[in-house]
């Protein structure tokens, strides 16, 4: 009662007020009929907050998003399912479902009453336009009497998680190197043996059966070895996102990060579609890998919530891609780096790995000056050309490039891109 008597609304208050001037009046003047409109006047705004108080703990939500994961500029459907668990009809009902700003404005919904048991649903759509894991709830409920005398407000604590991924664009197949350290499909293939001098071996590793011991092999190299009955061949990728802020230019969904994400999300999907063991690497510390069935969520998941770092370098990088170095084929998808940045990046390339880079020109997503944007494009032409002598293969990226179309240049040979760094240095030396 007390709570209902907190929840009187303008309304209800004015009733009491003029219910105790009428009293008063009644009193003074000795009018009967006066004091029984005050009494009635008291009596309404107190029974409706006995009413909406008696209901207020008596309801019961339910949420779902379908789908909890949707991409950047998709819609995604929240369905808010409330029910009456009490045995008297709620009064008229206002739902608020909180949200974050990216996620729109605030849904506003009126139930006009529930009965006995009774459960309605109710449903809104939420866009955004800016990737990240947002919180949608909790609901918040305002219930009041048939005359607005009273209003309660309950907030339930559940919440829900909705995921706004990358864009995600198809890519064209194209046949790239560095499958599997230089090798063909990821197939598990066995090893023929034909005698003792073609088996394939490796060092002993403790608890190998010693029944696969080389004898001839231990002799010659002075090292316990051991046959290799059979060896998986598999297609491995490492995607390396650049997160430095540094490098990177422009707000928002058109920034060049926002293009890198996509960028990285794109080309991870496609690789793990074409068969591909799949590792992810950021500046931003994510490090995970892709083998399961659910390895696209897990990729996209990470991605959604990727920012720009300020304290991220090529480094560091570097040096987090190769603690579990495997071989096979490295994508890296940079900003804009220094020359002496592009020749830390060399080191990417140990262990038999292809490198194929995507290096944006971050200053072509913001207006230069003709002197600055000279500058920009021989600093960039400087980059290309130390990271094409140290063994990448880069992809020149502007704004405007769409992915698509960029993406067989990944699969070029090695006279495609020796092509492109002579015309990297001829416009490296025309700007000096």
């Amino acid at each position: 009662m007390r709570a209902g008597l907190r929840g009187l609304t303008t309304r209800g208050r004015s009733f009491l007020a003029a219910a105790i001037a009428a009293a008063i009046s009644a009193l003074i003047l000795g009018e009967k009929d006066l004091l029984r409109v005050a009494v009635l006047l008291a009596v309404l705004p107190l029974l409706a907050a006995a009413y909406v108080g008696r209901s207020r703990y008596k309801l019961a939500c339910n949420r779902s998003l379908d789908p909890h994961r949707v991409p950047v500029g998709a819609n995604s459907r929240v369905v808010l399912r409330l029910q009456n668990l009490s045995r008297l009809p709620t009064g008229t009902l206002l739902l608020e479902d909180r949200l974050p700003y990216a996620l729109g404005s605030r849904p506003r919904v009126v139930l006009e009453r529930l009965g006995a048991h009774q459960a309605s649903s109710v449903a809104y759509t939420v866009r955004a336009d800016v990737r990240g894991r947002y919180d949608v709830g909790p609901l918040v409920v305002r219930m009041t009497d048939p005359f607005g005398l009273c209003e309660l407000t309950r907030s339930f604590p559940s919440t829900d998680h909705l995921t706004v991924i990358p864009q995600v664009t198809p890519l064209p197949s194209v046949r790239l190197p560095g499958e599997y350290a230089g090798s063909g499909d990821s197939r598990a293939r066995s090893v023929a043996v034909h005698g003792e001098d073609d088996a394939a071996t490796r060092e002993y590793r403790r608890g190998d059966d010693l029944r696969r011991v080389h004898w001839k092999s231990t002799a010659r190299t002075g090292e316990l070895m051991v046959r290799r009955e059979e060896q998986p061949w598999e297609s491995r990728a490492t995607v390396v996102l650049d997160t430095r802020a540094y490098g990177h230019r422009g707000d928002g969904p058109t920034s060049s990060f926002e293009w890198a994400v996509s960028a990285a999300a794109s080309i991870a999907v496609h690789l793990r579609q074409s068969g591909y063991k799949l590792r992810l690497v950021t500046g931003s510390g994510v490090d995970v890998d892709a083998s399961e069935g659910g390895g696209d969520g897990v990729l996209l998941d990470h991605l959604a919530e990727v920012r720009l770092d300020q304290r991220a370098d090529v480094t560091g990088l570097v040096q987090r891609v190769r603690q579990r170095a495997d071989g096979g084929l490295i994508i890296g998808l940079f900003g804009m780096v220094s020359v002496a940045e592009a020749e830390l990046l060399a080191g990417l390339r140990g262990n038999g790995a292809t490198c194929a880079g995507f290096l944006l020109d971050s200053s072509t997503w913001l207006s230069l000056p003709e002197k600055a944007r000279a500058e920009a494009e021989h600093a960039h032409g400087s980059a290309v050309l130390a990271m094409v002598r140290s063994g990448w293969r880069v992809v020149g990226v502007d704004h405007g490039s769409r992915l698509p179309a960029l993406w067989p240049q990944a699969g070029r040979g090695s006279q495609g891109f020796a092509l492109r760094a002579a015309l990297a240095e001829t416009v490296a030396g025309g700007v000096r």
